[in-house]
């Protein structure tokens, strides 16, 4: 429980905590600045995803803009539904996607699943953004995204990683000319910044009551009056 003072009390602690706030802030604008400075390295391969009108190549995704932010969202191809957690950062990221197109930049989602199994989640969703498979290709293995050492995927969040099968990530691209470059891409802890709710919570006494493990709480957005346990985090380093 916190303590309780008076006005001018809180109103001093507020001020002291405020100038930390102002610290952070001014660091993260500098390590966006640093991150937009990274190198970029082409993407040579021909990629074509199955998409539910049919086949669709890497530029095309792009549906014209010239940035594409990419959410590696975890379906393996023999469930039913994508991973809950993927879901909750989709969910965060999907009401906002109009704003990311006005400025110049487009976004999709690509899994292994078959595209008739994202279309029926999709539904169930009632997400409208662009969503494709890449079960025909080796973009999942080559962004580390799907790990298998039968297919050379044995690294995640730029470490050797022991367990196999789908992880979830964020890969962003840019067109130069007609050339694809990719910029930059972000795992495990990475994507907590695109998780809005996370950060409302954080501004509450409560915060994210996470004592029985991390995002143990997340469901379907769907399934809140259900109270079966979310499968263990993936999401903790």
């Amino acid at each position: 429980m916190q303590k309780v003072v008076s006005q001018g009390e809180w109103l001093a602690a507020r001020k002291e905590f405020l100038a930390r706030e102002k610290a952070f802030t001014r660091e993260r604008d500098a390590l966006s600045e640093a991150r937009r400075k990274l190198p970029a390295v082409g993407v040579d391969k021909e990629y074509v995803f199955e998409g539910p009108q049919g086949p669709v190549a890497l530029a095309d995704l792009f549906a014209g803009k010239r940035q594409l932010i990419v959410y590696h969202l975890m379906f393996d191809p023999a469930d039913d539904a994508a991973c809950p957690h993927c879901s909750f950062v989709v969910d965060s990221i999907a009401s906002g996607l109009v704003h990311l197109q006005a400025r110049d930049t487009a976004f999709v989602a690509i899994s292994r699943a078959p595209v008739a199994k994202i279309e029926a989640f999709r539904k169930r969703m009632g997400w409208t953004f662009p969503w494709v498979s890449s079960f025909g290709n080796s973009f999942n293995y080559d962004f580390h995204v799907t790990l298998d050492a039968s297919k050379g995927s044995t690294t995640y969040n730029y470490a050797p990683w022991e367990h196999e099968g789908e992880m979830p990530g964020l890969s962003v691209f840019i067109r130069d000319g007609k050339r694809i470059l990719h910029s930059y891409s972000t795992y495990m802890r990475g994507l907590d910044i695109f998780m809005s709710p996370y950060h409302l919570l954080d501004a509450t006494p409560m915060g994210r009551n996470e004592a029985d493990g991390i995002m143990s709480w997340v469901r379907y957005h769907d399934e809140y009056e259900a109270a079966p346990k979310a499968p263990a985090a993936c999401c903790a380093d």
